[in-house]
């Protein structure tokens, strides 16, 4: 008997030390650890259906839109909610233009959601005809479709997203984090099967939306760039051309384009070579004689030239052995140093290089910028290549001085160029000066210079007023402006071929700026191997000098009192200053518009009521004008 109470009060013992455990359990698993288990089974609960958010907008120095996000819904599925998967998929099929059986496999996935892909992003009407269809387990989420506003205008430049609205190039990739916002969801409890739990709701957390990126391009100048873009393409048939437009005072992109473009509506139908290259901060080449600009600027900073030293041109120069040519067979003669940069004479700058000496002049290309990115806010940019300073020898320094045998980019170009003009800053590419949030400015952009004091104030006076010699007594003169002062320089550089420079391939250029005492413009225009004449001056100095006239007047800035006159020569193209005809009946047009260009038209109507070009714009005799009438 004392045995079996012993035995009794061990078990007694036992039971209560079992059930203190559980109690000790239950009360951690219920008051301690319970919000975590709650959580934890809530996620496994919890299912959500994805809201997408609005991307912000792209917009232009003035607030114009230039890439905008507009509503495109799509469909999704939860499988487990479907009740007549039959009914289900020949619905969806016959709304979404998909085959039924396709459509059956997707509504019957074993998943818990299933995003339909032929039912993404998908235009208004059909969104509504599936809501109205109100078919259980399937839901119309918000989404979003990136449109550019202008179509191909700055392509390159504002770049594309993909299907899930994400950045792959340009501005779009550079600033996805500012632009694509935060998503939101509509959640709700399901069960293991994924059907939703009775008796509960619909919970959802709405998306934010994306910073708007505003741009220092302007719209306007922008047409204008790509206007003449597909005008050369047309007229000149090059493998490329492209254009930089600039505002020298702070390194502000007022516009850059180049082709062939792209649609970004329909970018995966372009070769990836097209969209995915920035041909200004990408394409490397041989300058030519828009160099000499750095070897002139440098030549006047050190002081060992004055522009008024003669020089005599015998049409070659020999250094270390190789004789070097101008591009005038048999020179031209005796010379100013002013008139070596007029005729942008290649033995002059091949002495201007000989008395800096390779370190000087290889120090100021340099600190102009070359042989690194410039820092410009959208990726692909190339370094360039310049010769390290102990492959420097007598020839490699007579080539550097006139632009051959160094690598560069546009943009680099564009950049240098505007130091020399400005008095001798720096500036680093500008392409975005604000990100926006509404009318909220949430960051700025300011200039930023990279390198000041390069050359001081007189040395870029003195290059302003030498470069619009070029272009009222020189090499220049088809990007003459009338009633602005306009200063520039050609560039001529062979391609190289299989190793050898191409006697009949080229890439002709232009960079000019106005006004000329006061500039508030600088464009550049590179063309890759046009048909027919291949000199800078005649072909890429007449584009240049349209885009300066219509970005002068775009921006408002006067004319100029004070310039140099344009010295006409044999061989010029003649040009003719369009006339105002906005407003012009079709009795009266012809007399306003004369012979000397070709009318094209656009639209019906009795009166003209837009141009391009504008009016006072001069043209090559018999350039096309476009009319637009309306009534």
């Amino acid at each position: 008997m004392h045995k079996s109470a012993q035995r009794i009060r061990i078990l007694l013992i036992a039971t209560l030390v079992v059930f203190a455990v559980l109690i000790g359990r239950l009360t951690w698993v219920q008051l301690i650890s319970g919000p975590k288990w709650t959580d934890k089974a809530m996620q496994s609960w919890r299912r959500e259906i994805p809201i997408a958010p609005k991307r912000g907008n792209i917009i232009d120095r003035r607030g114009v839109p230039l890439v905008v996000t507009v509503t495109a819904p799509s469909v999704y599925v939860v499988p487990a909610q479907v009740r007549d998967p039959r009914h289900t998929a020949r619905t969806l099929a016959r709304l979404l233009g998909v085959a039924e059986q396709r459509m059956f496999r997707d509504v019957t996935r074993s998943s818990m959601l299933v995003r339909i892909q032929q039912g993404r992003k998908l235009p208004q009407h059909i969104a509504q005809a599936v809501r109205h269809a109100a078919l259980p387990g399937v839901f119309v989420a918000e989404d979003h479709l990136r449109v550019a506003v202008y179509g191909a205008l700055a392509a390159h430049v504002l770049g594309v997203t993909g299907i899930d609205n994400q950045g792959l190039t340009g501005i779009e990739a550079r600033y996805d984090e500012a632009l694509r916002g935060r998503p939101g969801s509509i959640g709700y409890i399901a069960n293991a099967r994924g059907a939703m739990m009775p008796h509960t709701a619909m919970r959802e957390v709405p998306s934010q939306a994306g910073n708007d990126v505003a741009l220092t391009i302007d719209a306007r100048i922008q047409t204008v760039v790509e206007r003449e873009l597909d005008t050369a393409m047309a007229a000149l048939r090059p493998r490329h051309v492209l254009a930089v437009a600039v505002d020298p005072r702070d390194g502000s992109i007022l516009a850059m384009g180049s082709r062939p473009t792209f649609d970004p509506a329909r970018f995966r139908d372009t070769p990836s070579a097209v969209y995915n290259r920035i041909l200004p901060i990408w394409m490397t080449y041989e300058p030519g004689s828009t160099f000499k600009i750095i070897t002139l600027a440098a030549a006047l900073q050190e002081r060992v030239v004055s522009l008024d030293d003669s020089f005599f041109d015998s049409g070659a120069i020999t250094v270390g052995g190789a004789t070097l040519h101008c591009w005038k067979h048999g020179g031209h003669g005796q010379q100013t140093f002013a008139e070596v940069v007029q005729n942008s004479c290649n033995p002059g700058f091949v002495v201007l290089g000989q008395r800096l000496g390779k370190e000087r002049l290889f120090h100021y290309i340099r600190a102009f910028g070359f042989g690194k990115k410039t820092g410009i806010e959208i990726g692909g940019e190339e370094n360039g290549i310049l010769f390290s300073l102990p492959r420097v020898g007598p020839v490699e320094l007579a080539t550097t001085a006139f632009g051959q045998g160094v690598s560069v980019t546009p943009i680099q170009q564009v950049m240098a160029v505007a130091a020399a003009i400005n008095g001798g800053t720096l500036y680093a590419p500008r392409l975005v000066h604000a990100l926006r949030d509404g009318g909220r400015v949430v960051r700025t952009f300011p200039p930023r210079a990279v390198r000041t004091h390069i050359i001081d104030a007189a040395t870029s006076r003195a290059m302003r007023q030498t470069l619009e010699s070029v272009v009222a007594l020189g090499t220049g003169r088809q990007a003459f402006v009338e009633g602005y002062r306009v200063g520039g320089k050609t560039g001529t550089a062979q391609i190289v071929v299989n190793g050898r420079y191409s006697s009949s391939e080229h890439i002709v250029s232009f960079v000019g700026f106005a006004p000329a005492d006061d500039p508030r413009v600088l464009v550049y225009v590179a063309v890759d191997n046009p048909v027919g004449i291949q000199f800078g001056g005649r072909v890429a100095a007449p584009i240049a000098g349209r885009m300066l006239h219509d970005a002068l007047r775009i921006l408002d800035v006067p004319p100029r009192v004070g310039g140099l006159p344009r010295k006409e020569q044999y061989g010029d193209v003649m040009t003719v200053v369009v006339p105002d005809v906005v407003g012009a009946t079709k009795k009266d047009i012809m007399e306003r518009i004369g012979v000397d260009v070709t009318l094209v038209h656009y639209g019906e109507g009795t009166h003209v009521v837009w141009q391009q070009p504008v009016a006072g714009t001069r043209v090559p005799v018999g350039s096309r004008v476009q009319v637009y009438w309306r009534n």
